[in-house]
C-alpha cells in the first residue's frame, strides 16, 4: 500500500495539489491535523480514502483525538501529537502506540519532518508543506506497507517541484525560537 502523509496544512492546499499531480497510485491519505477539513476536502477532491485527526488549531483538547489505522503490516497510530507533548519528546506517543499494539506512529504539530524508530516502533512526522519550520520549502511523507514491511521517506517540496532551492539547516537557537509558545 502506498500512503501519502500530510499535515499542518493550515488551510492551504496549493502545494499539496502540486505534489499530488506528480504522485502515482496513492492508496490512502493520512492527515495529521491542523485544519482537519483540508484532509477531508482533499481526499474527496482526488477520490482517495483519507483518515484525518484534529489538531490544536482544530480545537482539539482531548488525548483521545487519534485514530488507529489498520494496515496489512499492523496498526498505525495517527495523531496530531500536541496532547502528547511532542515538542518535548515522543515518550507519550510510544506508550500510546504500545497500548494499541501499533507498529508505527504518524504525527504532526512540530512542522519538522522526522523518521525514527524507538523500541521497534516507527515514528513518522511529515513536517508541513505550507508552514515548515526547518528552513525548507516544505515536506511530506510517503509510507509504503506490505504484509511484512513498513517503509517511510520524507520528501522535500523543492525536490519534487525542482524549485532549485537547496535545503538549509537551522541552528539550535533558531529552533528554540520557532517552537516557543511566546511567538
Amino acid at each position: 500500500m502506498k500512503i501519502l502523509v500530510i499535515g499542518d496544512t493550515h488551510g492551504k492546499l496549493n502545494k499539496v495539489r502540486d505534489i499530488y499531480e506528480k504522485l502515482k497510485n496513492v492508496d490512502l491519505i493520512l492527515h495529521t491535523g491542523d485544519h482537519i477539513t483540508d484532509g477531508i476536502d482533499f481526499g474527496s477532491e482526488v477520490h482517495v480514502p483519507t483518515v484525518c485527526v484534529k489538531g490544536n488549531c482544530d480545537g482539539s483538547m482531548s488525548r483521545d483525538d487519534y485514530e488507529i489505522v489498520k494496515c496489512e503490516c499492523g496498526n498505525i497510530l495517527l495523531t496530531h501529537g500536541h496532547m502528547q507533548d511532542v515538542n518535548y519528546n515522543t515518550q507519550r506517543l510510544l506508550y500510546l502506540a504500545e497500548e494499541h499494539d501499533c507498529i508505527a506512529v504518524i504525527y504532526g504539530h512540530t512542522h519538522v519532518a522526522l523518521i525514527d524508530e524507538i523500541d521497534g516502533i516507527h515514528f513518522v512526522n511529515p513536517g508541513s508543506l505550507t508552514q515548515p519550520r526547518d528552513g525548507s520549502d516544505g515536506t511530506y511523507a510517503i509510507v509504503r506497507t506490505s504484509d511484512d514491511s513498513f517503509e517511510a521517506s520524507i520528501v522535500y517540496y523543492s525536490t519534487v517541484m525542482d524549485t532549485g532551492r537547496k535545503r538549509t539547516q537551522t541552528g539550535y537557537i533558531r529552533s528554540l525560537i520557532q517552537y516557543s509558545d511566546r511567538f
